[in-house]
């Protein structure tokens, strides 16, 4: 009961605090919400990047081509042997039949020219269509599956994947690089900002000392008045985050520019940055008024 007690007596006097050194309390918060909000958009847009590259990595398809004519027997051996290969993530299977409808569907020229063959008499090649588990090992699949007995030829686009899969984790490594970047500059700022707050009331720490209390009776008011500029700073960045990404993903009808790149769904993704960002707030306050009472003040 004791401890709660001194508890809420601190909590009371950081709140108190906060109020008291207005002018100075509102330079930190709003070092904060900036930062914040910086933060929050760099988030966003790395989220959203390695979603988009996520999704391109798991469309990449190898088509195996079989033989012309490929017997039916012939072709079930295939499919064995592929589902033998460690690291396949699904497989379909195209007849001929199946092929050509597509391509007439696609093109009217196309559906006159293969609408007078037929199954057995279709120059068109089957195929199984094959997605793998681990992009990077896509090449070493491809090469498994076209040594198999009745597999003609295999694609996946060569090389331009392998470039691709380069490019992405080279995004995704300086997108993860500047978040954390960001966060370690807002820890600076916040810090430096909360340090000035706490030296104006040197003097109130010194009477503090005179009335005999010790160090940590000291330091913990102010490492609460850290939480509350957190928490105060992070309302309106949380706020710009919330609204203003549902409203983009509503303006936009999820995607940027084209169908191709989708965005990911404000819910539940706005509400997870959101208290990654009151989280940040809270830590980097509480933080930067602990080192500040320690270090440039002696205590």
């Amino acid at each position: 009961m004791k401890v709660i007690r001194i508890l809420s007596r601190d909590i009371r006097d950081s709140f108190k605090g906060v109020i008291r050194n207005f002018s100075l309390s509102l330079a930190s918060i709003s070092c904060i919400t900036i930062t914040l909000i910086v933060v929050s958009i760099s988030i966003l847009l790395t989220y959203n990047v390695n979603a988009f590259a996520d999704n391109v990595q798991k469309d990449v398809t190898i088509v195996a081509f079989m033989n012309v004519d490929i017997t039916a027997e012939e072709k079930d051996d295939v499919l064995e042997e592929i589902r033998e290969i460690s690291g396949i993530e699904s497989y379909e299977y195209q007849s001929k039949t199946d092929i050509a409808n597509d391509m007439m569907e696609s093109s009217e020229d196309l559906k006159n020219i293969l609408s007078q063959y037929t199954e057995e008499t279709s120059p068109l090649q089957p195929t199984y269509l094959v997605k793998v588990k681990d992009i990077n090992k896509i090449g070493n699949i491809a090469a498994k599956i076209e040594k198999i007995k009745g597999v003609d030829i295999v694609k996946y686009g060569e090389g331009m994947v392998e470039q691709l899969v380069s490019i992405f984790e080279i995004v995704k490594n300086v997108s993860v690089g500047v978040v954390i970047a960001l966060i370690i500059v807002t820890a600076f700022l916040i810090s430096n900002t909360i340090k000035i707050t706490i030296f104006s009331r040197k003097r109130e720490i010194e009477i503090m000392r005179l009335v005999g209390s010790s160090n940590l009776n000291i330091k913990i008011p102010f490492i609460f008045e850290g939480l509350f500029l957190g928490i105060l700073g992070s309302v309106i960045p949380i706020i710009i985050t919330t609204y203003g990404y549902t409203m983009l993903y509503k303006k936009f009808d999820g995607q940027l520019f084209s169908p191709f790149i989708q965005l990911i769904k404000p819910t539940p993704f706005i509400y997870q940055i959101s208290l990654a960002l009151l989280a940040i707030g809270i830590l980097v306050g509480m933080y930067g008024s602990f080192k500040a009472v320690r270090k440039h003040l002696k205590i």
